[in-house]
């Protein structure tokens, strides 16, 4: 149908881009906010790509399709908006009620969007921001909790963070130069500028594992990892606890909190949260937190009796 490979008709890679793509994500994700997001991800990557491989002669609809790009940069724009004008409330808010950084935050967008996933990933990108500008204002002991726990030590994680940061600082000028002669223009500011952008999600990552920490607040496990939003659990509902030195595989059921080398952590729940019964961690003092979690669930049984 294609010449072996020879031609590119615009129809069939529209059938591919608009067609089979998204029914794939929707046959292969649990999920259907996953299949979502995966489905307009591979669209508007299938977009870009077939502007540059199928011929312009062959090209009736692409050029409408192509159009979408203004769209998706003035939504950019506007979600960055949204988030530096979130990051200016949330850090009034946070530091001059002299509460938990955190808690402020989340409050703050909740407030003005509800609950939901477009929320979690305004606190994650307004987080990002917080602690690339203001991390000099946040102080481990502003978060809540009878007791907290690092992880930035753990496996030289900051210091690896720090490699990343300067590996990607002396990157971006010579792929820029190399993009620029090679490739196009256009294409080393597109690439500089998302290189750019995660230099600075690397440099807030470095700073806020240094300052969040995992914590033991009344009967629930608050793991704040990085940037990262706040993952919670009850101390009631883990079956079981114990040290680790395993490498552990994705799954759909793990939540794994580990920047380098192997967790040292595993908690299996009771009952999955959502799809979630296993959690694994790594953290500067493993033995203390298995510890200090085992003494939290014999008060409690102890309070119950």
């Amino acid at each position: 149908m294609n010449q072996f490979g020879a031609a590119n008709y615009e129809w069939l890679f529209l059938a591919d881009s608009l067609i089979v793509l998204p029914a794939i994500c929707w046959l292969c994700s649990d999920s259907r906010s996953q299949a979502l997001n995966k489905t307009i991800v591979l669209c508007l990557l299938s977009i870009l790509v077939g502007s540059f491989i199928i011929p312009e002669k062959d090209k009736l609809i692409w050029p409408y399709l192509e159009s979408l790009r203004y769209v998706a940069l003035v939504a950019f724009i506007v979600f960055e908006a949204i988030t530096l004008w979130t990051v200016y409330s949330s850090i009034k808010i946070s530091l001059e009620g002299n509460q938990d950084p955190d808690e402020g935050l989340e409050k703050a967008v909740e407030n003005q969007f509800g609950t939901g996933p477009f929320s979690k990933l305004l606190t994650l990108e307004t987080r990002m921001w917080i602690y690339l500008f203001f991390s000099h204002k946040i102080e481990p002991k502003s978060f809540i909790g009878q007791s907290h726990y690092t992880y930035w030590q753990k496996d030289g994680n900051s210091s690896n963070a720090l490699g990343f940061i300067l590996i990607i600082l002396f990157e971006i000028p010579m792929a820029h130069l190399l993009l620029h002669f090679v490739w196009s223009p256009l294409a080393a500011n597109v690439v500089s500028v998302i290189t750019i952008f995660s230099l600075a999600f690397f440099w807030a990552e470095y700073r806020a594992m240094k300052i969040r920490p995992v914590s033991i607040v009344e009967g629930k496990v608050f793991i704040r990892y990085g940037v990262y939003n706040t993952y919670r659990f009850n101390i009631i509902d883990i079956k079981s606890i114990r040290l680790n030195t395993e490498f552990i595989k994705r799954s759909d059921n793990i939540k794994r909190f580990n920047f380098s080398g192997n967790p040292n952590i595993e908690i299996i729940l009771k009952r999955a949260d959502s799809g979630v019964d296993k959690i694994y961690l790594g953290l500067d003092q493993p033995h203390q937190f298995i510890s200090d979690l085992i003494e939290q669930e014999r008060k409690y049984h102890a309070q119950l009796q």
